[in-house]
């Protein structure tokens, strides 16, 4: 099962990190270049325990629902949403912070498994991994901005 692991420094307090990483809102301004909207379930605000959210977005030029439940919650340490519908087999994301001394680091282990068996298993070595990748690192980037800014009052 491929996995995804990323650790984002960022100079703000764990609590604006942690609470910046579950904002529905902040999620779909910083999903670039997919016209990601929350669909149905909690479609504003702070996600937490319990809740659900439906995504609809366009990957690889077809739109596409992708509905998780945040199943795991410590705040401000660490919460975990997994998929219950959507185009993978499988899809878990652990996001963990830690405080430090000049600000927090924050952790995403993305897991994933791709339907369709072996031609699933060849998506992701070919190309499926590196572009997962490239779409946290790239809302990770915006959560960054805008935790390091006072953007981040516009969310929280």
């Amino acid at each position: 099962m491929p996995t995804i692991n990323l650790e984002t420094y960022i100079n703000a307090p764990i609590q604006r990190v942690f609470d910046l990483a579950r904002s529905i809102d902040l999620h779909k301004n910083s999903a670039g270049g997919t016209d990601e909207k929350a669909v149905a379930g909690k479609t504003s605000e702070l996600i937490k325990l319990g809740e659900k959210v439906t995504w609809r977005a366009k990957h690889f030029g077809i739109y596409q629902n992708l509905t998780v439940e945040v199943i795991e919650f410590s705040p401000p340490n660490m919460f975990v949403d997994q998929m219950i519908a959507g185009a993978f087999k499988f899809m878990k994301h652990t996001h963990s912070f830690k405080t430090i001394e000049t600000g927090t680091i924050m952790t995403d282990q993305f897991e994933f498994e791709s339907p369709l068996g072996i031609l699933g298993h060849l998506a992701n070595i070919l190309f499926l991994k590196k572009y997962m990748t490239r779409f946290l690192e790239n809302k990770n980037k915006e959560l960054k901005q805008v935790a390091e800014s006072e953007l981040w009052r516009k969310y929280l």
